[in-house]
């Protein structure tokens, strides 16, 4: 029989008493855990790092030096006492000085899923949700309520506007404003416009070439033929019935509250003088 892996804790830590801490993990100088938390399976917390209370890491997640997990909210509606939950999901990598806050709202959520990364001074506001296998470069921000999809990549110096949306395996370009809805498999520009379609992204996960012709061709029709939303999703529909691909990235559209972030300008008037000269 196995003997379960022992703990490595620091004698400077603290942690609450009513913490729940899995076997195999390890926490750092000076961390401290407060009350209602638990820690899966083979964690590793660094030194000065925060898990504030009533906050759940999955198993195996790392926690690198100074990262403050599921404290108080950055908003004026938060009330000392308001029981809200921060939720890491396992396998999580969480680099130096990542923040991320709990909800203002009682037994709201914020929530961070499995295999993702956040690299360093990434801030998660609150009521966010962030997908599986996302990847946040250093200095990135999400302000409060936004979700990002399973496999999205957020470049470094993104700055994510309250309650926007990115799509699954969207790719967002460095040191761009989101200020609306990025869809699924769309590459956003640094001039914060959509250029067209993730194909790193795309290949990475496993998409074959003729499933990527077919994401691109519906990405031409809604950003580059010059209908607006409500044509471009007919046209969509009509010339990609049954393809499940053109049916989650239409959803994506109709759902969005704030809109959708535009097509590169430049690409839009080469698809339209080419329209006009095809006639």
């Amino acid at each position: 029989m196995t003997e379960p892996a022992m703990n490595n804790i620091h004698p400077t830590a603290v942690i609450s008493p009513d913490a729940v801490i899995g076997t195999g993990v390890t926490v750092g100088a000076y961390s401290v855990i407060e009350n209602d938390c638990i820690i899966g399976d083979n964690c590793v917390i660094d030194a000065h790092v925060k898990i504030a209370a009533h906050t759940t890491i999955g198993q195996g997640s790392r926690i690198y030096f100074g990262a403050v997990v599921g404290d108080d909210p950055q908003d004026h509606r938060f009330k000392p006492g308001t029981i809200a939950h921060t939720r890491i999901g396992e396998f999580v990598t969480i680099r130096e000085y990542v923040t991320i806050h709990r909800s203002p709202f009682e037994n709201g959520i914020t929530e961070v899923g499995d295999r993702t990364l956040l690299m360093a001074f990434v801030h998660v506001g609150h009521d966010a949700r962030i997908g599986k296998n996302v990847t946040v470069a250093n200095n990135s921000v999400f302000a409060g309520h936004v979700s990002v999809d399973d496999g999205a990549v957020v470049s470094a110096y993104v700055l994510v506007h309250q309650f926007c949306r990115i799509g699954k395996l969207a790719m967002i370009g460095g040191r761009t404003l989101v200020r609306q809805d990025v869809p699924d498999f769309c590459m956003l520009a640094e001039d914060n416009t959509v250029c067209g379609m993730n194909v790193v992204g795309l290949r990475r996960a496993g998409f074959d070439e003729n499933r990527r012709l077919k994401i691109k061709q519906l990405l031409k029709v809604y950003f580059f033929r010059g209908l607006n939303s409500a044509k471009a999703l007919e046209k969509i529909a009509e010339e990609f019935p049954g393809n499940p691909d053109a049916a989650a990235f239409a959803a994506f559209i109709t759902g969005s509250k704030r809109g959708i972030m535009p097509g590169t300008p430049a690409l839009a008037a080469l698809a339209a003088k080419y329209k006009e000269n095809n006639r």
